[in-house]
Formats: structure tokens, sequence, C-alpha cells
């Protein structure tokens, strides 16, 4: 009989696994419940696939990341694992067929969405289903006072009592212990086994650093630091602004947020991966589910609301476990516009009514009607057309999804659709009168059942490669067919979409859980302080206050963060700082200067001794800074 390490290297090409791993997937074949906390990049895949692996069944993995799961079914499947996905947005035809291969025991893996498990049609084929495991990726989500909470993940526990004596794995990169045993009081376990991986890294370097001129310092930072890095932004428009300053530069940039195309974020993405582009300057919707290895250095340019989302991004340095940099940038102002901002990421009961109203309005969704239907939506245009904040609106919005009014998705696949709209007569007049299309018209009524008379999806692909034409071709044909009123033809779609979850209702009736809103802040401004203590810490090492954020009691101080290098420095002696201040007066020009202009020709000298001797020349008089951060000398 194989045994997890014959698995390992059979399928994986590894020798040992790394740790934690062998335990966890142990703690599964005894059949257990599991909640698994791991950093992000530690390997948290091996530890459910290795033990469905080992059993007869399907291993059940629920993810809200669907290009997680293309990637992780792609992978499977070079490995000979049959694999299969389905996730919102795919047509009702499609997911049948795969829930009964996989009820027919086809698969050994089926990645579902958490939407998928609130079908009943799911529910349907799970009477049935060889399951041997359940694996929930990203289980933080199931938890309201969690900083990613879905809704949908509370359907999970559900499914529990169609499989009776099923264990069930919960995955992690990070979660308080009040939200770990949320985990796993909401997923029903029983008698858990709990493993949690050290939350420390020792090769990652942690700093903060207070910044008026972010750009000069960032400019400061990849000079200093070379290799892949990511760049976070809290807003599209500065990602924009900040690749196209580093391009100037001279450094390989790109940006990435949910606002591109499908197509436009894969191949940029694929830039980045393959070391074309050196720097990416993203949004929070860049990095989950991307490996890796070589990034090197992680700023913050704009400072996340929380400590995990924070940990997790800055845990996508350094996965080679060599050494890597997680620079966090803030200014005052910028902590003091989050403080504020507590009254936008919660709005009243009126202002979410509000928004509900402008939605159904700008989708011209009737009352009653829209139940499951997805719409293209650009919360940007939305926002605008309606003059609405931007954060009041997103709030809002996530308000309602949280409480299963609607689902928002920065993408879902949405096939091609094409229906014949016309009768046999006329179309076989048309065929006559356009030859060039006949092949086309023929291949479509052979290929795809019942599409004279209902949308069916159509692949654009499969028929390019069935007429021997390119896609353009095929797509150029469709086209022209919808043009002339033969079929009615809509173009697949890869991009941002709004899902109502049950018939709209009219505004004066949506029903809102204010009490559990109220809930949610008072956790919201918890994780706040939590990531404002860390950011204004001047004493404490810095991956012992995340560690101890975690709930991990035993940390030790890393020796590579900014407050423990700080410590190793030894104060400057009186003569050390006549001759430092010396040689900076002679540096320093009368006419004001960038920081990082002058620190080149001092690079000799370490920033934060220079930053010292500066304070002191600019108070005594001799030295100046202006509004724009430029030093000079003062004659």
């Amino acid at each position: 009989m194989s045994t997890p390490a014959d698995i390992l290297q059979k399928y994986w090409g590894y020798a040992h696994f790394r740790p934690l791993q062998e335990d966890i997937v142990q703690s599964i074949l005894k059949g257990q419940d599991t909640l698994a906390l791991m950093p992000t990049g530690g390997g948290k895949s091996v530890c459910f696939q290795v033990p469905a692996l080992m059993r007869k069944g399907v291993c059940l993995v629920v993810t809200p990341l669907i290009a997680l799961m293309k990637d992780q079914v792609a992978n499977l499947q070079k490995r000979n694992i049959p694999a299969a996905a389905i996730y919102a947005g795919m047509y009702y035809q499609d997911v049948e067929r795969l829930l009964e291969d996989a009820r027919r025991g086809l698969f050994k893996f089926l990645y579902v969405s958490p939407e998928r498990l609130q079908s009943k049609r799911f529910l349907e084929y799970c009477d049935g289903m060889p399951l041997n495991l359940i694996a929930v990726d990203e289980a933080h989500c199931i938890s309201q006072w969690g900083y990613d909470f879905r809704p949908a993940y509370l359907e999970i526990a559900a499914i529990r009592e169609y499989f009776p004596g099923i264990p069930v794995l919960a995955l992690t990169a990070s979660a308080t212990p009040k939200v770990q045993k949320d985990i796993c009081d909401r997923l029903l376990m029983k008698t858990p086994q709990i493993f949690t991986k050290s939350f420390a890294r020792s090769n990652l370097s942690y700093s903060v650093m207070q910044e008026e001129e972010k750009q000069v310092k960032l400019a400061y930072i990849l000079g200093r630091v070379t290799g892949s890095a990511i760049i976070y932004c809290r807003s599209r428009k500065r990602c924009r602004e900040i690749a196209d300053q580093l391009e100037l530069q001279g450094v390989s940039a790109s940006y990435y947020h949910a606002g591109l195309t499908g197509d436009e974020r894969s191949a940029r993405q694929e830039l980045w991966l393959k070391n074309h582009i050196r720097v990416m300057v993203c949004t929070n919707a860049f990095g989950m589910g991307i490996d890796k290895p070589d990034v090197r250095v992680v700023i913050h340019y704009d400072a996340p609301d929380s400590l995990e989302a924070y940990y997790q991004e800055a845990g996508r340095a350094g996965r080679d476990e060599q050494k890597a940099y997680a620079v966090l940038l803030y200014n005052t102002e910028e902590l003091d516009h989050m403080v504020d901002n507590i009254a936008l990421s919660f709005p009243e009961l009126s202002k979410i009514k509000e928004v509900f109203q402008c939605l159904v309005n700008y989708l011209q969704v009737a009352v009653g009607s829209a139940e499951g239907v997805y719409f293209d939506f650009d919360i940007n245009d939305f926002a605008r057309r309606f003059e609405l904040n931007i954060t009041m609106t997103y709030s809002a919005l996530r308000i309602l999804e949280q409480e299963g009014v609607l689902q928002l998705s920065e993408s879902v696949f949405l096939p091609s659709m094409v229906e014949f709209v016309t009768n046999k007569e006329t179309l076989y007049a048309f065929e006559d009168a356009q030859p060039a299309l006949e092949p086309l018209i023929k291949r479509l009524l052979r290929t795809y059942e019942g599409i004279f008379d209902n949308p069916v999806p159509v692949y654009e692909k499969q028929l390019a490669r069935l007429l021997r034409l390119t896609e353009e071709q095929i797509v150029k044909g469709l086209i022209q067919l919808h043009q002339r009123g033969i079929i009615h033809y809509r173009q697949r779609k890869n991009e941002p979409q709004l899902c109502f979850v049950e018939d709209r209702v009219s505004a004066d009736r949506l029903y809102v859980d204010t009490a559990r809103i109220r809930e949610r802040m008072k956790t919201y401004k918890e994780r706040l302080d939590a990531l404002l203590n860390y950011i204004n810490n001047k004493s404490i090492c810095r991956t012992q206050v995340i560690a101890t954020y975690f709930g991990e009691k035993d940390a030790t101080e890393c020796g590579v963060c900014d407050i423990c290098l700080q410590k190793k420095v030894k104060p400057l002696s009186s003569q050390d700082f006549k001759q430092l201040s010396t040689e900076l007066l002679l540096q320093l020009q009368p006419e004001p200067e960038e920081w990082n202009l002058l620190y080149q020709r001092l690079s000799h000298i370490k920033e934060d001794r220079l930053k010292e001797v500066i304070q002191f020349l600019i108070a005594e008089g001799k030295a100046g800074r202006d509004e724009d951060g430029k030093v000079y000398l003062v004659l």
C-alpha cells in the first residue's frame, strides 16, 4: 500500500514533505476534521491532494478564486490526475455533465465556488457522490469576524449532512484565535485538529517608513533591492500613475487591477511571471493563487486596512526562502483618512437603500425579476453616473453581498451564446444567397443540439478547429449572421459581473440586519487599530507583533526587521557626528534637491545615520527642507 511519501514522490517528485504537511495529511487519513494555518506559498494544496489520492472517491475543493481553480485543475491534469472545476457563471448543461461525471467517480478532484453549493441542482447530485474529503480553501471567509467574510461560505456546513463521516480540511494563511474558533464552529467540526505553522519568516525583513515623498522612496528601494517586485496601491488610478512613472525612470513596470479585461490581466501577469516585467503595480486584486517564488520585495504604497491583509500580501515576497523585503510606506494624513473612512465603510441603512435603488435603475432591473442573472458591472462608471462616493458605494454593495442580496465577482467566465432567430425557410434562402457562411451555419446546427429553439453556449475555438479556420474568422462570421438577423450572438465574457441572488425587491422592502453591521464595524475597528499599532510601533520586533496578533505566544525576535536592526545600531560618538555633519554640509546645495540624489552621493553612510544628522542640521538652522521634502543648504 502506498504511503503519503510515495504519493508525494510519484506525482510531485518531492522526496520530503515541508513542515506540518505530513502531520495534516495523517490527520485527514485518520478521518479527523482539521484546520491548517499555513502562510501564503506554504504548500497548502498538497495537504489535501495527497490524502485524497490515497483514498477511493472524489475530493470536493471549495475556493472562491476562479483563476486558482483553473490553474490547479490544469496542474493536476498535467500529472494525469483527473480533475474538474465548477464555478459561478457556467451554464447548467456543462454543470450537469461535470456533476454526473463526478457522481460516477470519473474525477479525483472537483473544484467548486462557494456559490455553487447553494444550487438545488448541486445538492441533488450530492446524493450518491463518492466523496472522500471536503477541502475548504480561504477558510477565513466563513467568519463574519474575519477580514474577508463571504456569506456563500456559510452554505458549506449544510452539505456535510449528505456526507456523514467525511472529514473536512479548512485551510487559511491568516486567522486570529477568534476567527479560528469561528471557522471550526461554522464548519461543524468535531474535536478538530488544529495545525499552525509559525507566522515568523526568518528570511523576510519587515520595515515601516513614514514618507511624505513616497515616489522618491520607491525609486530608492528599487535601486537598492534587485529582482522582481510588487507594489500594492489602493486605487486603480494610482497603479497606472506609478507604473508610468517607473517606466520613465527606466524600471520595467506594468499595472494590474480588476478594471482591466481578463485578457489584459492574464497577459500582464504572464509577462511578470516570466520576468519580462520587473515590477507589478497593483490593487489587492493581484496575487491570490499566483506562485512566483523569487519576489524580492513587496512594497505597500498605501497601507491596507488589516494585519491579515498585510501579512498575506507581504508574504508574497521570498517564497524561495531567500532574503526578501516587505516595506510599508505611510504618512499621518493617510492614517487619519483611514480612521475617518470607517463611517463610509459601514454606511447607514438609508445610504444602502439609496445605492440599491440606483443600482437597479442603472441595470434596469424590474421588481420580481433577475434572480441568477449576471450583469456587466463597472462600479466606477456606476458611482460616477449617480454621483455616489466610491468608497461608500463599494461598502454598500459588499454589505448587500454579505446579506445575501447579490454577488459581486471580479471575473466570471460566461461562454458565448447563440440562438437562431429566423425560420427554416428564411435560413435556406439565406444559405443560397450567402454560400460563404453556409459551412458555419451547418456546423452550428450539427454541433449544438437545440440551438434552433434555445440559446446555447458555443465555443469559437471548437468551431475554428472543426472548420479549419481561425478563431477570428469564426467570430467575424458569427457577427455577420447576428447583423443579418439570422442568429442572436452574445460574445463570451470574462469581466467583472454582478448577479442577484434572488428576484429583486423594492428598495423600501430591502432587509438589512443593522445590528450585525454594527458588530462587523466594531470588529473592523479592532482590526484597523491592530494595523495602526503595528505601524506606529517603535520598540517591538515586527515579526513578534504579527505572530502575537495571530495567537502565537513564543515568537522570538527576527533580528532582521527595521526595529531589530535599529536596536543593533550603536549611538554615534560626538566625533563621528561632527565628521558626518561636516561631510553632509559639503554635499548640500543652496538649491533644494531630492533626498535620494543626496543619498546617492553619500551612499557609504547608512540612511538612518544620514537622516539623524540632517535633522540636527535643520534644527540648528544650517540646513532646510521645503514643502516637497527636498533638502538644501542654508547660507
